[in-house]
């Protein structure tokens, strides 16, 4: 049972006294009408409702949890397809589609199935199959501040993944007989049938579009509908660069454009067609209806994204109040938008776009607001200049507000941030908005009935995104600005929000000199740590070690380098999780040796985080400009009591570093003399047998209590002579799931079992953290902290 499960009594409790507290003033007792027990109703009111929906998301998340596929094994699947194959991102030469696995739970349930583009039969929509291949769960790097894959497909509601090797079309009668009849009747129904055609049709326009000789057919196509499968790797860096990633996303402007667009057809038809309706029906209760209808067509088109989905639970709410002859209250529309779309999906609150998306549109409510309070004390403008001049400053007033107010939120949620954001959205977004996505949209509702006549709309589209594009080039090659990262720790981000929260608030509501508070928690440059941290990353199949001491900050190896261009251990991974802690320099980088998976992702790093000094077994050409020096036996540092040692290879050994880099890895003995029960920590690098001979023959007497095992618990290291005579209290295992070395070995596992030394495995708990805490050495594992990721154990 959860923490939040055992919360339900004090749940049931506060409600109670909520309740009495609302119904005890109507008893006429006045001083329950006091400003003090209006703010205590309000409070327990507040508590209530909080722990009300903590109840109701763990509620959520164990059934989710309970529907995962945990194990990697051959199956054979029934599916449903009704969402259409996208690109996958770590290979451009598979697609993805999104299915319906009716056979493997007990309800129908989500799986993302591959398999090769050149494929000889593919998934067709609307379709049932039979295919075979094998299953697997999503597997995180279970490190702090850094992308959880797991909880993503959670919240995407993904179970599992398939491969797919063998693919057969079956009928719905042969389904139905399988036992899936209800599935199939509910597939039927009019609204999965108008559903299924509105993916029909976002495949129609994604096929129109990539047939035409378009210069930017990805970016038209991603405007359009939100679907990326034809967006350029370089044209979503540039965009992620300058900081309007969003405007890919089909927001709430896109969708209230084509419903703008339709209604006005729609009322110049029945201005022809029946015009007596006019006057007997008032024009919004008129549009109401068709104006739903459109909305919900466009947010189906983009697959109900959670922008889209804002607007059109705000649109219902409207449509409501306005039927009901209500006032429109647009913070209240917006909080019960909010609140709504929690009740029908709770886990959209692990999206940053929920944030974002509400956060946007919170601070464009404060900025129109001002300005009506300025327009009611100043003229209304009348020439057309006038009226320009108050479009740019309304431009850009809601821009940089915008920035200034979420830059805490993007700083907690991704650790980056871009200082061109503002001059590019000032750029795109009234061009996007207001001229490229209306043509888009107007062109794609003409392409239905008239293709040809559609072209020359998409060619006007695609001509001023291409001017576009040549603007953001411009200010992304000579503003030469970008991204930049920022280390800031929890208090850093609580003391920037308070002086946002500060500078927007309206004038003389609080003294400016309150900023001074924000300032303060500012000056916390990093997270309160203990005097000893050692932390052995989750990076996969490398290794990576984190050591933090109060006044050096400093890594032993920092895992390996794949793809840059499409994914990097180094910008995935190792800098946000730095980032995360508050890091903004290295002291020391010790490379235990110059294989990729210990050194690959340091050249990305040190891009990013200066390092000050590096130590390793051989020298490289990308060690230029840094204090670089050899590593050997011998070398000590001390900070305080605690000393950190190099034990191999010898000085005379360096020459043969390059033919023989595992057995001449730098490695480090660390010593925290006043700890218990953990004092000695031994870190191997990928040393073997040979090197562990050499230990024993050198270090007679060595005490070991933390064995990081050499070369990822290969066969060819761990000996039984050096695990015997070293006798540790737990060895770790840095190691990536599933791969292709099959680390660790069975056999040393085996070694460790019949010496009874426990072991602690990357792939298992994620990153281990050793920490003194009062004289006293504890561990802790990262899987252990969540409850999506605790469970692959």
């Amino acid at each position: 049972m959860s923490w939040v499960s055992q919360l339900q009594p004090i749940m049931f409790a506060m409600l109670g006294i909520s309740l009495m507290l609302s119904i005890l003033p109507r008893f006429d007792l006045r001083r329950m009408h006091s400003p003090l027990w209006r703010s205590i109703r309000l409070c327990t009111w507040m508590l209530s409702m909080a722990l009300l929906g903590a109840v109701y998301a763990d509620q959520a998340l164990t059934k989710r949890l309970a529907l995962r596929h945990l194990t990697q094994q051959p199956v054979t699947a029934i599916i449903y397809v009704d969402a259409i194959a996208q690109n996958a991102q770590a290979d451009p030469n598979r697609w993805q589609h999104l299915v319906w696995v009716l056979n493997q739970q007990r309800v129908p349930v989500h799986w993302r199935i591959n398999y090769p583009a050149k494929a000889q039969q593919t998934p067709l929509l609307g379709q049932y199959y039979r295919v075979t291949g094998q299953v697997k769960a999503a597997h995180s790097y279970a490190i702090a501040g850094v992308f959880d894959q797991e909880r993503w497909w959670l919240q995407q509601n993904i179970m599992g993944s398939l491969q797919v090797e063998t693919i057969q079309w079956l009928s719905p009668e042969q389904v139905a007989a399988l036992g899936y009849r209800d599935f199939v009747h509910q597939q039927q129904s009019l609204f999965a049938r108008m559903a299924l055609q509105v993916a029909v049709q976002r495949l129609s326009f994604r096929d129109f579009i990539a047939t035409h000789p378009f210069q930017n057919s990805g970016l038209l196509l991603a405007l359009l509908t939100g679907d990326e499968s034809l967006l350029a790797a370089d044209t979503q860096q540039l965009f992620q660069r300058l900081g309007i990633s969003h405007l890919l996303a089909i927001s709430g402007p896109h969708v209230l454009i084509f419903a703008m667009l339709f209604c006005f057809v729609f009322m110049r038809l029945l201005h022809w067609l029946c015009p007596l309706l006019l006057l007997r029906i008032a024009r919004p209760y008129l549009l109401v209806l068709p104006f739903l209808l459109c909305v919900w067509f466009y947010a189906a088109l983009v697959g109900f994204e959670i922008p889209a989905l804002r607007t059109l639970v705000s649109v219902l709410l409207i449509s409501g109040f306005l039927l009901m002859k209500q006032a429109l209250a647009p913070l209240k529309i917006l909080l019960i938008s909010a609140s709504l779309l929690l009740l029908f999906d709770p886990f959209s609150v692990l999206s940053a776009a929920f944030w974002l998306s509400y956060g946007a549109c919170f601070i464009l409510l404060r900025v129109y607001q001002s300005l009506q309070i300025q327009r009611t004390r100043k003229q209304p403008a009348h020439t057309t200049w006038q009226s320009f001049c108050s479009f740019l400053y309304l431009m850009t007033l809601s821009q940089w507000k915008i920035f200034i107010a979420l830059a805490p939120l993007i700083i907690l949620m991704f650790h980056q941030i871009s200082w061109l954001a503002p001059i590019a959205n000032f750029i795109a977004v009234p061009m996007i908005g207001s001229l490229i996505v209306p043509i888009e949209v107007l062109a794609a509702s003409i392409s239905l009935y008239f293709p040809r006549l559609a072209v020359y709309g998409f060619h006007l589209a695609d001509w001023l995104l291409q001017a576009l594009l040549q603007g953001l080039l411009f200010l992304d090659r000579y503003a030469q600005i970008g991204q930049q990262y920022f280390a800031f720790s929890t208090w850093q981000i609580i003391g920037l929000s308070i002086v946002v929260a500060m500078l927007l608030l309206p004038q003389g509501l609080l003294p400016r000199a309150w900023i001074g508070l924000g300032a303060l928690a500012l000056a916390f440059s990093h997270k309160s740590r203990s005097e000893f941290e050692l932390n052995i990353l989750d990076v996969g199949q490398g290794q990576a070690i984190f050591l933090a001491l109060p006044k050096q900050q400093m890594m032993i190896d920092v895992g390996g380098k794949y793809n840059e261009q499409q994914w990097g251990i180094g910008q995935q991974v190792i800098v946000p999780y730095l980032m995360d802690q508050g890091i903004s320099s290295l002291d020391l980088v010790i490379l235990s040796h110059l294989d990729q998976d210990h050194s690959g992702a340091f050249d990305y790093i040190r891009q990013v985080i200066p390092v000050q000094k590096l130590y390793s077994s051989e020298d490289d050409p990308r060690f230029e400009g840094i204090d670089f020096n050899y590593c050997y036996a011998g070398q000590q540092w001390h900070y305080g009591q605690i000393k950190i040692s190099v034990l191999s290879p010898q000085q005379d050994q360096l020459q043969q570093a390059h033919q023989d880099k595992n057995e001449h890895s730098c490695v480090i003995y660390i010593q925290v003399p006043q700890a218990t029960p953990f004092q000695n920590f031994l870190i191997m690098g990928d040393a073997g047998w040979k090197t562990e001979y050499q230990l024993l023959q050198q270090y007679p007497d060595l005490k070991v209590d933390i064995l990081v095992l050499g070369h990822h618990g290969s066969r060819h290291s761990s000996s039984y002579a050096f695990l015997k005579q070293l006798q540790p209290k737990w060895a770790v295992v840095s190691a990536g799931k599933d791969n292709r070395y099959g680390h660790p070995n069975p056999m040393v596992l085996a070694r460790l079992k019949e010496l009874s030394i426990p072991v602690l495995s990357t792939i298992e708990y994620g990153s281990v953290q050793f920490y003194l805490d009062r004289q006293q050495m504890k561990w802790r594992v990262y899987r252990d902290q969540r409850r999506w990721l605790k469970q692959q154990r």
